[in-house]
């Protein structure tokens, strides 16, 4: 304790005068020195690789070239500009601030170069909520040192997001933060929770210094400086008083602040260009209620994944896990009306990517599930809705077909590759019921028929040498359009469909599966409301 003392006192001696009286230690304010800053771990921002930010090569240009130095950087013109800042947060001026202002203006203009390009989409963010909260505008600049407006900077100490919240902090404010979400890495949920940590932190200290380098290092670490600095009710201590009692990080914080400040508002007069929005970005939200990948809302939609990820940059693994609980995913306005026209396009494709909710154990070894159909193209009927009906997606149909757009003819015959599961064998269970499908008797005796025909079809092309082809195969399934009166007896009517006992285990998308129908069809054809199911129920299978 007494070596901190010592210690204490020696740092003391530095700034105060060593002649002419007594010296108030509030002074402080104005002629602090520090020989060992550390400078916020934002300012080394890796500028060429935050300048391949798609929003800034997409959204902003700079209006000239930078000058090639800051200019007049004297002591009397930053102590104008800064008392020219229109704020009820002090910025005070002393050789500490003043290293903060040259790191920023003179050491990496290219940094503040490419944060004024970010801060025409973030800027407006930060200021909402901050005025919701009734809080001084000038408190958007803390994303500057906290993050460099990198919406996904971690720190080495594990603070995430454009406002660096730690994890505890983060879940004490009651945002979400699991494998596939990470709330601090939304603009919008981040500024509001900072804005409102704020201001708990200056009803706390009602000193704006205090209340930002609590926000740096947590209010317990200021309670110990305060402490250490013998503040009393009666005797306040503010940011400059407690300086030498605090972590060396926080030391910085303020002066950064204050240096980013001051920067971010007199960027011109340092010769550093400004970024003019080279088009505006105006965005929408819609809710979501499906596993959407952006992968798969990027190829139907035709926009790109890195404008997705700049703009719903909280989903860590570019998944919106919508199949929990609703959420909300940000487009530009104009991707709105097509997102919903193409909704059912967009959740078939990330179907594809999804874990399986269920899965079936799959036959002997060497055997296939895979079915090949052919289906012939109806009057009304579109890829889309093709699709629909054998759970596949369009963009298989068209690869399986070789087509180049969606635009199929009436008529036309289409190749599909279904996975079936086989068909289970009759089983009696220990009620003595019997799970097994219960078939139309119509039905029966037409696919009797049609199996006796097609062996002895089959046989005959066996006992003649050859083998059936798809051609014939295709021969035999295909109906044609209009037939006459002429061409012969009517055939037996198509079956409308059959019923399935449901057994333990089943489900639609089981069902649907082994049927060869869409899991839209399945409820339509029941009056299903859900996806729930009970063993006994009696399902009606549609027709494929």
């Amino acid at each position: 304790m007494k070596s901190f003392f010592r210690h204490a006192i020696q740092a003391l001696m530095i700034v105060l005068p060593l002649s002419g009286g007594a010296a108030n230690i509030r002074d402080l304010k104005y002629e602090i020195t520090d020989t060992a800053i550390v400078f916020p771990e934002s300012t080394q921002t890796d500028v060429h690789l935050m300048q391949r930010n798609w929003y800034l090569q997409n959204y902003t240009a700079l209006e000239r070239e930078s000058a090639s130095d800051a200019g007049d950087m004297s002591d009397e013109t930053l102590i104008k500009r800064l008392q020219s800042i229109p704020s009820t947060i002090e910025m005070p001026f002393n050789p500490v601030v003043k290293n903060h202002i040259d790191l920023y203006v003179n050491r990496r203009r290219s940094l503040v170069e490419a944060m004024l390009g970010m801060s025409l989409y973030y800027m407006p963010i930060f200021e909402e909520a901050l005025e919701r909260e009734g809080l001084p505008h000038e408190l958007k600049y803390l994303p500057v040192i906290e993050s460099a407006l990198n919406p996904d900077a971690v720190s080495r100490a594990g603070a995430t997001g454009l406002w660096q919240f730690m994890l505890p902090t983060a879940k004490g404010l009651g945002m979400e933060i699991n494998t596939l979400v990470d709330e601090r890495r939304d603009p919008l949920v981040s500024s509001q929770m900072a804005a409102r940590y704020l201001r708990q932190l200056y009803e706390i200290y009602h000193d704006w210094g205090l209340a930002i380098a609590a926000y740096n290092c947590g209010p317990g670490n200021i309670n110990k400086a305060l402490a250490r600095a013998g503040a009393t009710a009666d005797n306040p201590k503010d940011y400059w008083d407690i300086y030498y009692y605090l972590p060396a990080e926080t030391r910085g914080y303020v002066p950064g602040f204050i240096g980013a400040t001051y920067a971010m508002t007199n960027y011109a007069d340092h010769g550093i260009s400004p970024s003019l929005a080279s088009r505006p970005i105006l965005t929408d939200t819609v809710h979501v209620n499906n596993r959407l990948y952006f992968s798969s809302i990027a190829s139907v939609l035709d926009i790109s994944v890195d404008e997705l990820k700049v703009l719903n940059p909280q989903y860590r693994r570019q998944i919106i896990p919508g199949d929990v609980k609703p959420y909300v995913l940000r487009l530009p306005s104009q991707m709105v009306y097509n997102f919903l026209m193409l909704e059912d396009s967009i959740i078939a494709e990330s179907g594809r990517l999804a874990p399986r909710s269920v899965v079936e154990v799959g036959g002997p070894a060497g055997t296939s599930d895979e079915t090949i159909k052919w289906h012939k193209v109806k009057r009304g009927e579109t890829l889309a809705s093709i699709a629909r009906k054998y759970g596949v997606t369009q963009r298989e149909i068209r690869s399986w077909n070789g087509l180049k757009s969606s635009k199929i003819a009436r008529g036309k015959l289409l190749k599909i590759i279904v996975c079936e599961a086989p068909k289970p064998k009759e089983d009696v269970s220990q009620q003595g019921q019997v799970d097994v499908i219960y078939e139309d008797p119509a039905q029966q005796q037409s696919e009797a028929t049609a199996v006796v025909s097609e062996s002895a079809a089959a046989a005959a092309a066996v006992v003649e040498g050859e083998e059936p082809t798809v051609p014939d195969v295709l021969a035999a399934e295909a109906e044609p359009e209009f037939e006459s009166a002429s061409d012969g007896p009517e055939a037996p009517a198509a079956p409308e469909s059959h019923i399935h006992k449901v057994a333990k285990g089943d489900t639609l998308y089981s069902l649907s599966k082994r049927y060869g129908v869409s899991v839209d069809a399945i409820r339509q054809a029941n009056g299903l409301k859900d996806s729930s199911l009970r063993i006994g129920q009696r399902l009606k299978i549609p027709s494929k």
